[in-house]
């Protein structure tokens, strides 16, 4: 089927504007468009994300929520002039970091932010492994080098990989590269840190017998000194828990289909 000719340009990319009884061209949004579309699809938005938006991100009548949408809302209109330049979004599972996460993103690139990328912590660190395997068709540090020169870079459950010696280097390199730079990194995690207000202590469920126990921190899985530099390049988003946010749009989904 053929690409349907935009009305108003005629395929041409401009249209025609009258002020004060003068003629003159401006770029038509058919064109603002598409460059939106397209540099939606280079962030590489996972399918199972691509749809969330601040829009359609439920508040669940929280305060706390609300105080969150107004502090990302401000991030977004005062883009790139914020210090610093960065979001780090921690708070348990199923608590709509990474809705929140992508819904920033792009935001971003519909005010014209170029250099978008979304990047799955333990996908990165997959493909920046099998960089040094010439049988994996990956070309030598494609995926390391994204990371580090991404404009803005999101880097969703940060520590959800067993740690090593490697894990920890790498991770230190990509976020002291963005630090150095100042580069706008929006980053996730679930790992629980005490400065933040996090217990460390898991509690096993009530009548299971077994001890309580600690949890691996986030400087114990990434390393100290990215976790330092880090919380300096990041303003920290405490995201409340409010029921799960996942149910919470399983239920929604379900609501509007009827």
């Amino acid at each position: 089927m053929a690409d349907e000719v935009c009305a108003v340009c005629g395929g041409s990319g401009w249209k025609i504007i009258e002020k004060d009884g003068l003629s003159g061209a401006q770029r038509c949004e058919c064109v603002l468009k598409e460059r939106g579309q397209a540099l939606l699809r280079r962030a590489r938005i996972p399918t199972n994300y691509a749809n969330d938006s601040f829009e359609n991100f439920s508040n669940r009548g929280s305060d706390d929520l609300n105080h969150v949408l107004l502090t990302l809302s401000g991030y977004c209109k005062e883009f790139p002039n914020v210090d610093p330049p960065g979001l780090l979004f921690t708070g348990e599972t199923g608590t709509g970091k990474t809705h929140l996460a992508v819904a920033v993103l792009k935001r971003l690139i519909e005010h014209g932010f170029e250099g978008g990328l979304f990047f799955d912590y333990q996908n990165l660190l997959e493909r920046i492994r099998s960089g040094y395997d010439p049988l994996s068709g990956e070309s030598p540090r494609e995926a390391y080098e994204e990371a580090l020169e991404a404009k803005i870079l999101v880097l969703d459950d940060l520590g959800a990989h067993r740690v090593t010696d490697w894990v920890e280097d790498t991770v230190t390199s990509v976020i002291t590269y963005r630090y150095n730079a100042r580069m706008p990194t929006i980053v996730t995690t679930n790992v629980p840190d005490a400065d933040v207000g996090d217990s460390l202590i898991e509690r096993p469920a009530s009548g299971s017998g077994a001890h309580h126990r600690l949890k691996r921190s986030l400087p114990e899985m990434i390393g100290l000194r990215a976790r330092s530099r880090l919380f300096e390049m990041c303003r920290i988003i405490r995201m409340p828990r409010i029921g799960d946010y996942r149910v919470e749009k399983k239920v929604i989904r379900r609501e509007s289909s009827h």
